[in-house]
């Protein structure tokens, strides 16, 4: 008897027009990854932002690429300087905006040229509100997003932040990517469970690649 072939875990799947997840996608490249991102921290270490409001931000974060995405009392915005090391940003590694460059054709946006890279880093209990990436100046790119470490429910919503979103769980290796018709939906990220990763310990790592400018 012929058992039934079970589906390829691997198989992109369509989350809404312009948005996909790519199963298992960076799992070769983590390694790298990871030691590139480390490196990255060494020259601009992670922080807890605060949003406009004064609101301490839940995860800490760095940035590679041309410009970094930061957040203080004067707003949400791209600078091409560190503002705690008064440097410039550290250049993307390689590892990193190839793989980006990969999952955004794999998702249908051949020619996407990232020049910024937001490096997430999550503790146990850290999670990320709805919100939309809209501080680029160009929408035309898609957003790439990374996921290493500990598993994460990735919440897409729709266009308004009143549209209950749709809860996608992420394994290590995932990689999502939305774009066009799907490039302002809301999206965020439920609190990171208790665990422990065997590269990454009790934490997530995401990688979010956008053109900025």
């Amino acid at each position: 008897m012929q058992l039934p072939l079970l589906a390829d875990p691997r198989v992109p799947r369509a989350l809404a027009e312009g948005a996909w997840l790519l199963p298992g996608l960076a799992l070769d490249a983590a390694s790298q990854l990871l030691v590139d991102v480390a490196a990255v921290a060494a020259r601009a270490p992670w922080r807890h932002m605060h949003t406009p409001g004064g609101f301490r931000m839940s995860v800490a974060m760095t940035n590679c690429g041309a410009v970094g995405w930061v957040t203080d009392a004067q707003g949400y915005r791209y600078t091409e300087v560190d503002p705690a090391t008064e440097q410039a940003w550290p250049a993307m590694p390689a590892s990193l905006h190839d793989l980006a460059v990969r999952a955004a054709e794999r998702a249908g946006f051949s020619g996407f040229a990232p020049d910024a890279c937001l490096v997430n880093q999550y503790a146990v209990g850290a999670r990320m509100t709805l919100h939309q990436d809209k501080n680029e100046r160009d929408f035309s790119a898609p957003i790439v997003s990374v996921s290493l470490g500990l598993p994460a429910t990735f919440l897409f919503g729709g266009e308004t932040r009143a549209e209950r979103p749709t809860r996608v769980p992420l394994e290590h290796g995932d990689v999502v990517v939305w774009g066009g018709p799907a490039r302002l939906r809301f999206h965020g990220v439920l609190a990171v469970a208790d665990g422990q990763h065997a590269l990454v310990g009790a934490a997530r790592i995401n990688l979010t690649f956008r053109r900025a400018r």
